[in-house]
């Protein structure tokens, strides 16, 4: 797509693991991406969400090269960036960044705050002291930061304010995409509403487009246009929020949407709960990798991968069922 600021295909990270004493035998992998193809417009934030473990974060890691995909392509502003050494990274830094989850272990604890934000700076070349002062005492005040706070040390500054100096330092260079690796997951929910509102703020000041990684169904609901789910390695349905929300169509999005507590203690809601645990990813099962613990399971679904269809404009879904009728959200009988 013309206007898009990161086009990823048929992305794959496969973790090699050994077999212990039995170095006879072959080893093996754990499948931790396997096949992901996305992308983010430009001024967008796109929601890749799922169960601890299913490959979200690798994901984001992989785009940022802070880790080697083992397959696939990462196009960042046209150009495919997978191939290329670290060297040969560097400018690509600037245009994007990325937020972790942890606001403290992201942040090295003998360097000041103003230094954290201003070592990207100092990275890509603005020696000069004057000016550097100058763009972090701008950013520090985007973020809603005091800039006399600038000297202190991140062990004087709260959880929010710590993931503030992380977004501060994120846009230290401009750039047109930041990934968000769970930035709001390790915050009291008062202050993750705050930090999700400055986000949004900044998007609609500097046009940035986010890569949102996130579990909290709540909150991606909140921030996102469109929103991927993802089981075991795999995109399952991916479509705009309002339509997966209103109307997912694939049996896990309708799980994980059951899931999300309502703030009305009268308001019914019938919960599906999942039976069994998520298989290894060392040795996924055939066909629909969900069909071990899926309610509408039926015999080609355990032995045909679901191809991802069309089921309504611009909704994308990996489930043999969209071939015969729409999922209707709390179903449990198959076809």
């Amino acid at each position: 797509m013309s206007d898009a600021v990161l086009e990823v295909t048929g992305l794959v990270k496969h973790f090699e693991i050994g077999n212990g004493l039995a170095f006879w035998k072959p080893k093996r992998a754990v499948r931790a991406v396997d096949g992901v193809s996305f992308s983010v417009q430009r001024g967008e934030t796109y929601a890749l969400v799922g169960e601890s473990g299913c490959g979200k974060s690798t994901i984001g890691r992989m785009i940022m090269k802070l880790i080697e995909p083992t397959a696939g392509a990462i196009y960042v502003n046209g150009r495919d960036i997978a191939p290329l050494s670290r060297r040969q990274m560097q400018p690509y830094r600037k245009q994007m960044q990325i937020i972790f989850q942890d606001p403290f272990s992201s942040l090295n604890p003998r360097m000041s705050a103003g230094d954290i934000v201003g070592e990207p700076l100092l990275v890509h070349g603005l020696t000069d002291e004057g000016e550097r002062q100058k763009r972090v005492t701008e950013l520090f005040r985007k973020v809603g930061l005091r800039p006399d706070q600038m000297p202190r040390y991140p062990h004087e500054f709260s959880g929010g304010q710590r993931q503030r100096i992380g977004i501060a330092r994120a846009l230290a260079l401009g750039p047109s995409l930041i990934i968000g690796d769970e930035p709001v997951s390790a915050l009291d929910v008062s202050v993750q509403a705050q930090v999700i509102n400055l986000l949004m703020d900044l998007q609609d000041e500097f046009g940035l487009s986010y890569l949102f990684v996130a579990h909290d169904l709540a909150v991606v609901e909140h921030i996102s246009h469109r929103v991927a789910v993802m089981y075991l390695g795999r995109i399952v349905e991916l479509g705009d929020t309002a339509s997966i929300f209103a109307n997912p169509q694939h049996p896990y999005t309708v799980a994980l949407l059951s899931a999300v507590p309502v703030p009305d203690p009268r308001a019914a809601r019938k919960r599906i709960i999942l039976s069994g645990d998520v298989p290894s990813p060392i040795h996924p099962p055939p066909g629909c990798r969900f069909h071990t613990r899926c309610p509408l399971a039926f015999e080609r679904c355990r032995v045909e991968v679901p191809a991802m269809k069309e089921v309504a404009p611009g909704h994308f879904a990996a489930c043999h069922l969209r071939e015969g009728r729409v999922v209707e959200a709390g179903a449990s009988t198959a076809p």
